[in-house]
């Protein structure tokens, strides 16, 4: 008898587990599988062939939430998901997320800014409406209001279904949720914020608290840490031998390390990869709805699909805050 593979493993899981519950992004109408994946690849480091045998298998193993912007590779991420929606015909099956504000076209978050954009992502998505708008910069030489009445324009048109943000901090999300008031207008039902078991202070705190306080669904970005939470940098040489490895060497340090292993131990114990444990630990945190998650091939996204049908324990969740505070 052959071994399996921790892959082989986790498809085994996914076949025999439980029906995943939905989650609801803030107060929105939104429901989603509480994992997203992210369209940062696409049009970049994964060609047309790639993009769509990750995006089968997304939908495969129970995806429902695409997230991409306007500036990854230049729209062009936008064009392969949305040439792939209208070749499967699924587009009522899926939510759309795409984020303005990095382009070059179209730059920060004026009116026009907003609205041009918007109008170019749904043509490059060949969609009616982007379910979940996000701003993906907190463009201070804009009052909020301005942001505000054009992002809140486009949803009474039926263009945007619902908005959020993305590195805003507490202050400047209650900012804009007093101007929301004032203003009579729709208000941020969503957060993206950078956010995982080796980087947490960012979000804990003071933005985490505030998100609880406001309602608002936190979808974390850089889930695993540029790879680092699946195993696969240990050592400077796996950092030199992959792409994006400088972008994981900010945790290849002592603390990463004693992070890792105990990431490494919960695994083992419950026959998962450690990526399903980290992306696991995610979900159980407050207001978590869906963490956004990359891949460069089709077959990484068993484990990442996994994780929300692994819940940890208590003496797990009590061994990773403890090794990571």
């Amino acid at each position: 008898m052959t071994e399996s593979s921790p892959s082989a493993t986790a498809a085994t899981a996914l076949s025999t587990a439980p029906v995943v519950l939905p989650r609801r992004v803030g107060p929105s109408a939104l429901q989603v599988f509480p994992m997203a994946l992210s369209g940062t690849v696409f049009g970049w480091t994964a060609d047309a062939p790639t993009t769509t045998a990750v995006l089968d298998r997304f939908v495969e193993l129970g995806g429902t939430l695409i997230d991409t912007a306007d500036s990854y590779a230049g729209g062009r991420s936008e064009i392969m998901i949305g040439n792939w929606m209208r070749s499967r015909g699924n587009r009522d099956a899926l939510t759309i997320a795409t984020k303005v504000g990095k382009s070059a076209d179209h730059p920060g978050l004026s009116a026009p800014s907003i609205r041009a954009a918007v109008e170019a992502s749904l043509r490059r998505l060949r969609i009616e409406r982007i379910d979940l708008l996000f701003l993906h910069v907190d463009d201070p030489t804009v009052p909020f209001d301005e942001t505000l009445l054009a992002v809140d324009e486009l949803i009474r048109a039926g263009l945007v279904g619902a908005f959020g943000g993305s590195d805003h901090t507490g202050e400047r999300l209650l900012e804009a949720r007093i101007a929301a008031g004032q203003l009579g207008v729709a208000h941020m039902v969503a957060l993206q914020k950078h956010y995982n078991l080796v980087h947490r202070d960012e979000y804990e705190g003071d933005l985490a608290r505030v998100a609880a306080q406001l309602d608002v669904g936190v979808l974390p970005r850089f889930a695993l840490a540029a790879g680092f939470l699946t195993g696969k940098y240990r050592s400077r040489a796996d950092l030199e031998r992959e792409r994006r490895g400088a972008e994981a060497s900010r945790y290849l340090n002592r603390r990463g390390l004693r992070i890792l292993h105990a990431v490494d131990r919960v695994a083992e114990e419950l026959g998962v990869e450690p990526a399903t444990v980290a992306l696991s630990w995610l979900l159980s945190r407050p207001r978590v709805v869906a963490p956004v998650v990359s891949v460069s091939a089709p077959a990484q996204l068993d484990a990442i699909m996994a994780a929300p049908r692994t819940p940890l324990s208590r003496h797990h969740l009590t061994e990773l805050d403890r090794v990571s505070a």
